[in-house]
């Protein structure tokens, strides 16, 4: 991910678009602003739920043309890491994108296609067309993705100090960093089984992206930056960790999804196995929205390797919930259900 050289000017209270993300040090909003990215603790009694109440999440079954074609080669379902690894180097090829490019370059593709009068090749170069259009408003319009606002009221209020981060799943690390630029001066520890996720998704994750956080002398804001953190990244299966209850903060983003009803409670017990008595669960999964499910269904090539639903913040919170958990706060943002919780 290229940035424009003057990133580093960028000053506090601005947004601004680059070729491939949003950045965003944005502190000062009105309710109704804030009411647009970030709707929190909806719940008054998570025992009052039952699954009758809140039905059950809506599971993706649009494939990638990719995991298809490899299960029909191979008569067998896809692995799961392979599927992860597709999906991963799927997914990155889209984050470096230049996006004004790709855009301008997909719609002359469009335009020439139809000039051929040849009805696959257009309705090929539509689809493209399509896609990079989404992508720009999901990820650099929106910034639904990273949604550094949405994360830092989600993950604000901790009762933490320096504290010892383990990222499950971690892709490219970026909510570790987050969390690490509002709680400064700790550790963390991020973990994949794909080795291209530390190699290249975290590899490549800009050095001049901005973290905005907490000044620890002054209680104000500062900003911090990738190399401000002291971070671990291991290459490993999460059910391997020698790790015993060492860590303030576990989290995992869009992984619970992933997972069917009779392996979730296992996920959770992930969370819960390393963490110290008195730390925090943070996890997040997509929100079931009509614009997730078109948004799921159009760019399916994109990320839809492996099993996925999508969920409603009372049916996430009510598995954590049944698996032994406290919420201390829950909520959506813009396209992620969250959660904050401990160990009961």
């Amino acid at each position: 991910m290229e940035l424009a050289p003057n990133l580093e000017e960028l000053t506090m209270e601005e947004t601004r678009l680059q070729p491939s993300f949003r950045v965003d040090l944005r502190t000062r909003f009105s309710e109704k602003e804030y009411n647009k990215f970030v709707k929190l603790n909806t719940v008054n009694d998570w025992s009052q739920l039952s699954w009758k109440d809140v039905g059950r999440p809506f599971e993706v079954k649009s494939f990638a043309k990719e995991k298809k074609e490899w299960e029909q080669k191979n008569n067998e379902p896809l692995p799961a890491h392979t599927s992860w690894t597709m999906f991963n180097k799927s997914f990155h090829d889209w984050f470096v994108k230049d996006v004004p490019t790709e855009m301008d370059r997909s719609k002359k593709e469009f335009m020439n296609s139809l000039k051929k009068f040849k009805l696959n090749e257009t309705k090929s170069a539509l689809g493209e067309m399509v896609r990079i259009h989404l992508w720009n408003y999901a990820h650099r319009v929106e910034d639904g993705i990273w949604d550094p606002r949405g994360k830092r009221a989600l993950f604000e209020g901790l009762d933490v100090q320096k504290p010892k981060i383990l990222f499950l799943g971690a892709a490219e690390g970026y909510e570790a960093m987050q969390l690490s630029a509002m709680y400064p001066g700790g550790e963390i520890v991020m973990v994949d089984y794909d080795p291209f996720c530390k190699d290249t998704r975290f590899g490549d994750f800009p050095e001049s992206y901005p973290f905005l956080g907490t000044n620890p002398q002054t209680g104000g804001h500062k900003v911090y930056y990738k190399s401000d953190f002291e971070i671990d990244y291991i290459v490993e299966d999460i059910r391997k960790l020698p790790f015993g209850n060492d860590f303030d903060i576990v989290i995992s983003v869009g992984l619970l999804e992933h997972f069917p009803d009779e392996l979730k409670s296992e996920v959770v017990d992930w969370h819960r196995k390393f963490l110290k008595p008195s730390g925090y669960i943070i996890m997040t999964t997509p929100r079931v929205q009509l614009r997730s499910k078109i948004y799921y269904e159009i760019m399916a090539d994109v990320m839809n390797h492996t099993y996925r639903e999508l969920m409603t913040i009372e049916q996430m919170g009510l598995y954590m919930y049944e698996n032994g958990l406290d919420i201390l706060k829950h909520g959506y943002i813009k396209v992620h259900n969250g959660v904050i919780a401990r160990a009961k």
